[in-house]
Formats: structure tokens, sequence, C-alpha cells
């Protein structure tokens, strides 16, 4: 996939190599039509334009696995151990026309069915759906922003914030996609990062938190 300025952003980006201050931009839905239509941004399966185009934002659908915590099982996570939180996290596959239900107070990581590939000039946004928050379903604690050279599906932090359980569908429309421009292409994409965690990734993935703290003991023991 090119990841070249297309025509659509060259009014913006452009300027930028020549020291002019310009306004970063939110995509319009127009424009990404065209960076779909060129491959600058692409989704995979292709998105049903017509269904999942809203006016600055691409809506994605809700995949079938889910990671719950077995919180009857364990009475803490130890976020320096990568056994306590793999070990604390069960997979769970839903077939697609059954629901995954979300009790009140339940937090479950589920992942996106369609797969984002973001070149090295645009950032991806992650948004809730309004008619899903009004249930009370929250689809990101913190995780919203996707780095440019961003490839994978999006894992969602899935919470009921409710007093009602929730029945969640495989396939329905559970999130949306925003892109914004930056100010120039970046110099290492997400996807070349050295220690990038999560590039990649095709169902949900447990928090590589573990693994940070591996690496920052490795390099004060060098030193």
């Amino acid at each position: 996939m090119t990841t070249s300025v297309p025509d659509l952003l060259e009014y913006y980006v452009a300027p930028m190599a020549r020291g002019v201050r310009v306004r970063m931009v939110v995509l319009s839905d127009r424009d990404i039509r065209k960076a779909l239509e060129a491959g600058t941004i692409g989704i995979d399966p292709f998105p049903d334009l017509d269904k999942q185009l809203g006016s600055v934002s691409v809506d994605f659908r809700l995949g079938t696995t889910f990671m719950v915590f077995e919180h009857s099982r364990f009475s803490f996570i130890d976020p320096r151990h990568p056994q306590s939180i793999g070990d604390a996290m069960r997979t769970i596959e839903v077939p697609p026309d059954e629901p995954f239900i979300m009790q009140p107070g339940d937090f479950a990581l589920a992942s996106t069915m369609e797969s984002l590939e973001l070149p090295d000039n645009l950032l991806g946004r992650l948004e809730g759906r309004s008619s899903i928050a009004r249930l009370g379903i929250t689809v990101h604690s913190t995780a919203a922003v996707f780095e440019p050279g961003w490839i994978g599906t999006a894992t969602m932090e899935l919470s009921n914030l409710g007093r009602m359980a929730v029945a969640l569908y495989p396939g329905m429309r559970i999130c949306a996609f925003s892109f914004e421009t930056v100010s120039s292409p970046v110099m290492t994409p997400y996807r070349d990062k050295v220690n990038n965690k999560y590039a990649g990734q095709v169902t949900p993935r447990a928090s590589q938190l573990s693994e940070e703290n591996r690496r920052a003991v490795e390099e004060a023991t060098k030193s």
C-alpha cells in the first residue's frame, strides 16, 4: 500500500515542508472516500460506505473474539509479570449469530471485524457510537489514538457503565474511526517501531505492560 501524500492532502502537507504553518484537519466523508479508493487508507474488508461512512468517520463492526478477566480465580494483576496478565484472562469466541452479554460493571477486550492500515501522514482516532453509548457501553478507556503507520485490527476496551446487562452481537457497528493529518510524515511509522507491541494484531491482545518493564530492567542492567 502506498504511503505517498495523495492529492487530497497536498494542500495541507506541502506548505509545511516550506515552513508554512497549516492547521491540522479531520478528513471529511468526501476525502475519506477518496483515500479509501486510492488505497491511502486501507480497511479490510472494504466497508459498505452507504451504511458505514459518516460525515467525518467510518463505522467499524464488532468481531467475534473477546477476552475477559478471570476475577474469581485471581485476586490481583501484577503488570511486572506477564504470566499474571496472561493467566488472568480468558478468550471467548462468539458465533456470529449469538450475543456476547455484558453485565453491569463488566470489562472485556474485543477486536473490530475490520483491520486498518494507515499511511505515514495520517492518524486514526477511535470513538464510540452514540447509539451504543446510550446503552451504557463504552468502547475505549484511554487508547483512542492509532499512530501513523498502524496496521491491524483495533482492540477495544469495552465497559458496561449502566445498570442493565447489554447484548452485543458480532457484526454490529460498534465504533467509528476518524482520520487526521499530522504536520509531516512521521519519521518512524508505528509498524516499524522496534518495540511496538500491537502492530499486526488480528484478535484482542492483552496488555503488554510487562514487556515494557522487562525491557526497562534489561536496559538498567546493561547500564
